[in-house]
């Protein structure tokens, strides 16, 4: 058996890891074996329950306000002990994050070969965002198999005189995971009002808001660095005057763990009877919330590919977005952090049902559900080639 280490570290990327390990599970000549950075220690055990995941191996490197600095010298250090102590025939990364630079990193000096998932995205600012847009990039030369979700992060990594020989496009892994999960939703009995209690939300606002026919809300996420300090209060600010606009549309926020982002969010929302602050919930709950939401506002690049799916508009709160094939689609629509622009889109969407309607069609660029399948039988021909 041929031992493929699938590297995890933040919600994201379990969501994205979950069908590939899955699939590997599948495989007769591939063997994954999960490892977890600990980078996001709670979010990514929550994610993971979702999927009936445990990892293989904890390296439980979340500490404190530590520095991007600490963070990835010790992601580089740990995984290098692992891989010294436990020798695998390939490592699988995802996407963007310190655990992948510095997994990617590990890799490569131990002459292993690397698998990059959801590779070729690109904003080419590297301030936005930050440090994704890094990491992604310092990636992709060290890659011998770059799995792209579309045919735009082909022609990204061609630009960038990557062998085409390893490039692959199978579509986007998330799609798998949204499938799965809308299915596994599809077959529970749990009342509307029951998964409001169990999710935190105020018996009032889920009366209004949820229950009722006519009850409409926006689902919220927020958690890039970038935005850290002015860009959060003004988001908050549009918040609260789009409450204050639509008496009759309810906020619906899973407030991210960091500091950062809880302290300016707590200050300026809290005691809104029309804003409801949770907790962070699990991958289920939140395609759940998506699904029945109106729209959302996010800076995420999970919901800007999974809303397609769900015919849900998206105005994303980031200056640029490497996922562009959205924006082009009409589902998703840049609005920054600047507060004006958030309530003005967020209007034209509550306002104008024609509008609402047109960007809410179906349209899905990042594929069918079958990447994790893609990357099976790639990864199972190569390593027989090479074995």
């Amino acid at each position: 058996m041929q031992q493929v280490a699938v590297v995890v570290g933040t919600r994201p990327e379990a969501i994205k890891m979950a069908p590939i390990y899955r699939e590997l599970s599948r495989s007769s000549i591939l063997q994954p074996i999960l490892l977890s950075t600990g980078q996001h220690r709670e979010m990514l055990k929550q994610a993971l329950d979702v999927f009936n995941l445990t990892p293989d191996f904890d390296l439980g490197l979340m500490k404190p306000n530590q520095s991007l600095a600490q963070l990835t010298s010790q992601t580089l250090s740990a995984v290098s002990q692992f891989l010294q102590q436990n020798p695998m025939d390939a490592v699988l990364v995802q996407g963007d994050t310190t655990s992948v630079l510095g997994s990617a990193l590990a890799a490569t000096f131990a002459k292993i070969p690397i698998g990059h998932v959801e590779a070729g995205l690109r904003t080419y600012d590297m301030e936005h965002p930050f440090p994704e847009e890094i990491n992604r990039r310092l990636v992709s030369p060290l890659a011998r198999w770059s799995f792209v979700p579309t045919q735009l992060n082909r022609q990204n990594l061609l630009q960038e005189k990557i062998d085409p020989a390893g490039i692959h496009v199978t579509g986007n892994s998330v799609i798998d995971a949204l499938l799965w999960t809308r299915e596994s939703l599809a077959s529970q009995t749990q009342s509307v009002q029951e998964r409001a209690v169990q999710l935190g939300l105020p018996p009032e606002f889920s009366s209004e808001f949820l229950e009722s026919e006519t009850g409409r809300f926006i689902l919220v996420t927020g958690h890039r660095r970038e935005s850290f300090g002015s860009g959060f209060e003004s988001i908050c600010r549009g918040l609260l005057e789009i409450a204050r606009r639509f008496s009759d549309v309810g906020i619906v926020y899973p407030v991210h763990l960091n500091p950062q982002v809880q302290e300016p969010v707590k200050r300026l929302l809290r005691g809104n009877p029309q804003i409801a602050l949770i907790q962070p919930v699990s991958y289920q709950d939140f395609i759940w919330l998506m699904d029945r939401s109106y729209f959302l506002l996010s800076d995420s690049g999970g919901v800007q590919e999974e809303a397609p799916s769900l015919g849900k508009p998206v105005l994303v709160m980031r200056s640029t977005t490497e996922r562009p094939e959205g924006v082009e689609a009409g589902t998703c629509r840049l609005v920054g952090t600047d507060q004006h622009v958030m309530v003005s889109e967020a209007a034209r969407l509550l306002e104008d049902r024609e509008e609402y309607l047109q960007r809410s069609a179906l349209k899905n660029p990042y594929g069918d559900g079958t990447a994790a399948q893609c990357i099976r039988r790639i990864l199972e021909e190569d390593l027989q080639k090479a074995s």
